[in-house]
């Protein structure tokens, strides 16, 4: 431990145990195929629609395993400060910033739902839970982005815990 951070008491940030699982997920929400393939808006709102799909998907997983159950708490919180950090450099002040957290963590909590009943009811009902929660390209299927997602997923399904939690997904 270093001087300062003996002599300022820096404490271990819980957060930074699904932190590499959080710069993952937004580099798969990134991936360029979601966009140039899957027909997702390349823009704010489009990129935003992917993180929170992605990172559904990946909370989905942890919910089946007992000891990812806390870790995807610390990952909303990554969530919620990458987005609170966007809205800043969108200008977003103070005092409304907050609004609008709780509006986006409302939004990740619909999606989840959304895309638990996609996954466990099918590929039809999936395409419908993107066709809702996605911007999409003008003509873009939700099927595309659906299936992509359902495959997604599935390999996700077979990552063993501890790999997930050191964000070692969706290669």
């Amino acid at each position: 431990m270093s001087f300062l951070a003996r002599l300022f008491g820096a404490r271990h940030d819980d957060r930074d145990s699904v932190r590499e699982l959080w710069h993952r997920t937004v580099a798969i929400a990134r991936e360029p195929e979601w966009y140039r393939t899957c027909g997702v808006a390349d823009t704010l709102a489009g990129r935003f629609d992917m993180i929170t799909l992605v990172l559904s998907l990946v909370m989905l997983r942890m919910e089946h395993e007992e000891a990812l159950i806390g870790p995807s708490a610390r990952l909303t919180e990554l969530f919620v400060e990458d987005m609170d950090g966007q809205l800043r450099e969108q200008g977003v002040g103070d005092v409304v910033v907050g609004k609008h957290i709780g509006k986006l963590m409302g939004t990740l909590g619909g999606r989840l739902g959304a895309y638990r009943t996609g996954l466990a009811e099918g590929e039809a009902a999936m395409a419908e839970a993107v066709r809702r929660n996605v911007t999409l390209q003008s003509g873009a299927d939700p099927l595309l982005v659906a299936q992509r997602a359902r495959a997604f997923a599935a390999g996700l399904a077979l990552v063993p815990g501890f790999r997930v939690l050191a964000g070692e997904i969706g290669r």
